[in-house]
């Protein structure tokens, strides 16, 4: 498989592995069901990146960070389960599994491959072909958390005229830009690389716009793993989201 396709692979496989775990513990507490589902899913991708890509380095939400990672020529960022809250609720489907591959091409790197499962809608959205969303609604959409939405975000949906929609994980509320469900995510606080890279890679891939709230560009595999905010959104919004998170 090449990188884009063992992207995709390893994400759909630790979906599957994320769905057999939700059944399995369908009567346990939901801090069992989100404890088997990060580790499982962790484990499973450690095992599979180091027997597909063995010189590769590995980010992973649920690993130790070795700094191995900052020389390394190319780096898979990874997140077993985005969205642990929205998994361990029994019939939610707004999470995601996230695997990205960044590679060292001189300056700061870029993101050349990456993957988004939805593993409870059946969906994988993946590099390097991904379908543009459908034509934007006259009124845009605004996908924000639903316990906690950002107040650039609701700044956003007042300046643009638009509505909201509550959405659970990262990688689902970059997805349903990627879909045509919401047509901007902008967020602001309380991120890591691991939580846009592979949604950054996939939105990219369908022709979005991508960058911080100051309209820089996102960088990955930095020392600090931090990166609390981004947007993301259609390329037609970007001057007028810009406008108000960039001033």
């Amino acid at each position: 498989m090449n990188d884009h396709e063992l992207a995709a692979h390893l994400a759909t496989e630790a979906g599957a592995l994320l769905l057999d775990v939700r059944a399995e513990l369908a009567e346990a507490s939901a801090e069992e069901r989100k404890a088997a589902g990060d580790k499982r899913s962790h484990d499973f991708l450690m095992a599979a990146l180091n027997a597909e890509r063995p010189q590769d380095a590995v980010l992973s939400e649920e690993g130790v960070d070795d700094p191995v990672r900052l020389v390394a020529q190319r780096v898979w960022i990874v997140d077993p389960l985005d969205g642990t809250r929205e998994f361990s609720e029994l019939g939610r489907s707004d999470w995601a599994v996230h695997v990205a591959l960044w590679e060292r091409n001189g300056g700061s790197g870029e993101l050349i491959a990456g993957a988004v499962a939805l593993p409870a809608q059946g969906v994988t959205l993946a590099t390097p072909t991904v379908a543009a969303p459908p034509a934007a609604p006259e009124v845009p959409r605004i996908v924000v958390s639903r316990t906690r939405p950002p107040a650039v975000a609701l700044e956003v949906r007042d300046a643009l005229h638009g509505v909201l929609v509550e959405m659970g994980s990262a990688g689902a509320k970059v997805a349903s830009v990627v879909q045509g469900l919401s047509d901007a995510y902008v967020h602001s606080g309380g991120q890591y690389e691991w939580d846009s890279a592979a949604p950054v890679a996939v939105a990219r891939a369908a022709g979005l716009f991508t960058s911080r709230i100051d309209g820089s560009a996102l960088t990955y595999n930095q020392r600090d793993s931090k990166l609390p905010d981004l947007i993301v959104c259609r390329p037609e919004l970007a001057d007028a989201v810009l406008a108000v998170t960039a001033r």
